[in-house]
């Protein structure tokens, strides 16, 4: 599934692409994907309009036009194609939004679990989805940081896939981030040291911002990551251990119990 740092590379080829232009025409393809608007209301709000800017909210895009906001979420399988509208149509294109220059931008996503919606007020959207601070935001600092690990229990690897705690960070890079601050997912948060929360945000804010570097201008990953060894029995390339498949807060976590406790 598109986690943070995915949804803010998407965010940044919105911004290079689809800003500007007017629309011309808005083809919705899966109506079961909309959230609170119709296709046709949706098209009226699009239509004739241009897209200004481009934000981010944890996995929400926001697409602001004269009117408000277009939003998308992006599922397990969903990205954006910005080409020529004589190219053939994407096979699994949901929404595409042509613009009056002859390009077209296409919602690509196979599974259709992601989400087509339209607000007039981010803020609001996001109090009414009771999410969490995304944690590239300014104000998230390691006091905000601590405030949110006093507040909490369970495994630190729960707490970070926390919707409603932290905006933005799923099943694969809670995994990277605990990897690299050496801290079992299995953890207790209420069982963590004031140091160690220290040294977890940190190696977040540098597991985040590293990716989207990555994902951007470079192939495959850092030497020294796990993510594309996370499978059992594969050297850890921090230490030499052997890294491990577990289960923390129902989910599936990737470890090396040499160097993670």
């Amino acid at each position: 599934m598109p986690e943070l740092p995915d949804v803010e590379i998407f965010r940044e080829y919105f911004q290079s692409t689809a800003l500007n232009q007017e629309i011309e025409k808005v083809d919705i393809t899966a109506p079961q994907m909309l959230e609170g608007i119709s296709a046709e209301r949706l098209e009226e709000a699009l239509k004739s309009r241009t897209f200004e800017s481009a934000v981010r909210h944890g996995k929400y895009l926001f697409a602001e036009t004269q009117g408000g906001w277009l939003m998308l979420h992006f599922g397990m399988t969903g990205f954006l194609r910005y080409e020529k509208s004589s190219e053939p149509v994407p096979e699994h294109a949901r929404l595409m939004v042509k613009f009056a220059n002859d390009y077209r931008l296409a919602f690509d996503c196979a599974r259709k679990l992601g989400k087509i919606g339209w607000t007039k007020d981010i803020p609001q959207f996001i109090e009414d989805q009771d999410l969490g601070i995304d944690p590239l935001d300014e104000s998230f600092d390691r006091d905000e940081f601590r405030k949110l690990l006093e507040k909490r229990r369970g495994s630190i690897k729960g707490l970070l896939m926390n919707q409603k705690a932290l905006a933005g960070i799923g099943n694969i890079y809670s995994d990277e981030i605990l990897f690299h601050a050496g801290i079992s997912p299995r953890r207790s948060v209420k069982d963590l040291r004031q140091d160690e929360c220290d040294a977890l945000y940190d190696t977040l804010e540098e597991v985040l911002h590293t990716a989207i570097e990555w994902r951007v201008g470079k192939k495959g990953w850092p030497e020294n990551w796990l993510l594309p060894r996370r499978r059992p029995d594969e050297d850890c390339p921090r230490c030499g251990g052997k890294i491990e498949k577990v289960r923390a807060s129902g989910r599936s976590a990737y470890y090396c119990p040499a160097h993670q406790d």
